[in-house]
């Protein structure tokens, strides 16, 4: 019975030859890949905003100029890891060429900042996507935790059933919010050129001076908006043939698509005065100054909570890939590396849920608590990831190889300012418990590879003597030849005695 229920849930298993079948061409793509970086135009600008505020209404004349900045920032990062994609074919998330250029222990660093980044996103994502349902219908506000975790349970099994039937069943949620986006940024411009900008109506007083610090706190937040743009570097297998070339044009779409979007709702939000109140979005006030309570107000909604849930699906593949990398190296249990009956890394999508669910339950399905913990782990893996793409260029010293490591290294050094801002202007709203947690995941990588390590030396042949032959020898063909030895796998000193050895035919 158990068996069938989850055929029905999670469809027939594949065979390991189905696995080419399952790649991604780039309309699909850009759903899996870029839900998650396409869906923070609908919370980044509130992010600057509820900063910003703190000084009084006046203090949000900045928002536009931070959000230029933050436009640029994103064309910088975009172009470095276009170059990323196209020298790692194979795949070069922040754990690979940090690992190959500039050691094990910073490469172990961006694999921890990557996966911390990968739970927060589920978790911000989703609760942002409750948050928006619960801003068109208040009275589901005191269920949002119910939601969020019901929500990240349905995303866990859509991508339980592979990644080529996961990419069917969101590329139309993703496509309908670009296309909302388009009608929001269109209706919000033409009412300007018609109408004008609408009048002031609120008025917020000073809770905090206005100051360089604010300025790069606003900053800090609205940075969330890069969140998830490394993903398609991290899965460029996942792409069809040729793999570098489809991943560099979804890299390109998703960075233009982003940087239009965020720049415009920024824009629009300053031109109509948006003020950020508790328990409704600024994507929704906008929504409702510009096409009021009709229906088209409810789709924008609608597509808008629908992305943000979906954006968790970014890290749904990202997060087991890295996981498996992880396993295949010795720095996780190897039981991540395993693919389950439908070509996915089971066991990395299960506890990614799990967790995921935990942080949702411990902060109340909040987006604003959640928010300071968010970009300080993927900002940290985009700076050991460019900075190991200048390692990279240098020791190659291909034909136009300057170029290519200024453009790395110049990513390199906004990236690390901006994680210096985010960790010092967040550190005492929750910054502090992920520059704890990746340290102590390191620890824990390296507490696993020592296991394995512990654990080969006890089943090698070293120093073993081959008995001696007798006058009619019998030849038995055997794959693997181990010794297995009584003391415990978990000791920290070899085995060296009470050693017998195992011949195994398969």
């Amino acid at each position: 019975m158990i068996y069938a229920l989850k055929r029905v849930l999670l469809g027939n298993p594949l065979t390991t030859a189905q696995a080419r079948y399952e790649r991604l061409a780039k309309i699909p793509a850009l759903a899996i890949f870029a839900s998650d970086n396409l869906s923070s135009v609908a919370y980044a600008t509130e992010e600057i905003l509820l900063v910003l505020v703190l000084a009084g209404t006046s203090a949000l004349s900045y928002s536009p100029p931070i959000g230029m900045a933050i436009g640029l920032l994103t064309v910088i990062v975009a172009s470095s890891y276009w170059q990323t994609i196209h020298a790692y074919p194979s795949g070069g998330g922040a754990y690979t060429v940090a690992k190959d250029n500039l050691g094990t222990y910073p490469g172990l660093v961006a694999g921890a900042a990557l996966l911390v980044d990968y739970v927060l996103t589920v978790s911000v994502s989703v609760a942002a996507g409750v948050a928006a349902i619960t801003s068109a219908f208040p009275v589901l506000y005191p269920h949002r935790v119910a939601l969020c975790v019901g929500v990240v349970l349905l995303i866990m099994m859509a991508n339980l059933r592979g990644i080529r039937e996961t990419g069917r069943i969101f590329a139309a949620p993703t496509y309908w919010f670009i296309l909302c986006l388009v009608i929001l940024l269109g209706g919000g411009f033409y009412h300007l050129l018609t109408q004008g900008a609408p009048p002031l109506s609120t008025t917020v007083p000073e809770r905090e001076p206005l100051n360089e610090f604010l300025v790069l706190r606003a900053f800090a937040s609205g940075c969330a908006a890069l969140t998830g743009i490394e993903a398609v570097a991290n899965g460029v297998q996942a792409f069809k043939p040729p793999e570098s070339r489809n991943a560099g044009i979804t890299l390109a779409w998703m960075a233009f698509i982003l940087g239009s979007s965020f720049l415009g709702v920024t824009f629009l939000a300053y031109f109509f005065h948006i003020v950020p109140v508790e328990g409704e979005t600024v994507v929704s006030m906008l929504g409702r100054q510009i096409f009021g309570s009709s229906w088209v107000y409810y789709m924008i909604q609608a597509a808008t909570a629908v992305i943000l849930i979906l954006a968790a699906n970014t890290s749904f593949a990202g997060f087991p890939m890295l996981a498996s990398m992880l396993g295949k190296d010795g720095f996780l249990p190897r039981q991540f590396a395993n693919r389950g009956d439908r070509l996915v890394f089971s066991n990395g999508i299960i506890i990614l849920a799990s967790v995921s669910s935990l942080l949702l339950v411990i902060f109340g399905g909040s987006t604003h608590a959640l928010i300071p913990l968010y970009a300080v782990g993927v900002f940290t893996a985009f700076t050991l990831s460019q900075a190991g793409m200048v390692r990279h260029w240098w020791k190659e010293r291909g034909p136009r190889w300057r170029p290519h490591a200024a453009i790395n290294g110049l990513g390199a050094v906004v990236t690390a300012a901006v994680v210096t801002v985010i960790g010092v202007s967040k550190f005492v709203h929750g910054a502090w418990m992920i520059i704890i947690i990746i340290p102590v995941l390191v620890v824990g990588f390296l507490a696993v590879r020592r296991h394995y390590s512990v654990l080969a030396r006890g089943l090698s042949l070293e120093g073993f003597s081959p008995p001696k032959l007798g006058r009619h020898p019998v030849v038995v063909l055997v794959a693997v030849v181990r010794r297995s030895c009584r003391s415990p796998s978990w000791s920290w000193t070899p085995p060296t005695d009470r050693c017998s050895y195992q011949f195994s035919t398969t």
